[in-house]
């Protein structure tokens, strides 16, 4: 096991090229023209800066 001390990035670099492997896997699987074919609507964008503009802090300007 004393290769383990001397050796261990390496091991992170195995692992970091396994986690990246899958990801790229998983990315294969997307499709994007199904998804954007089939998305679910986007509920009413709700714009409450409407009711602070009147409460203005700024001062008038004569």
């Amino acid at each position: 096991m004393e290769w383990v001390k001397d050796y261990w990035w390496i091991i992170i670099i195995v692992l970091m090229v396994g986690v990246l492997i899958n990801v790229y896997k998983d990315l294969k699987r997307i499709d994007p023209k199904k998804y954007l074919a089939n998305r679910p609507e986007l509920p009413p964008h709700r714009d409450n800066n409407a009711k602070w503009d009147d409460d203005d802090d700024w001062p008038k300007k004569p």
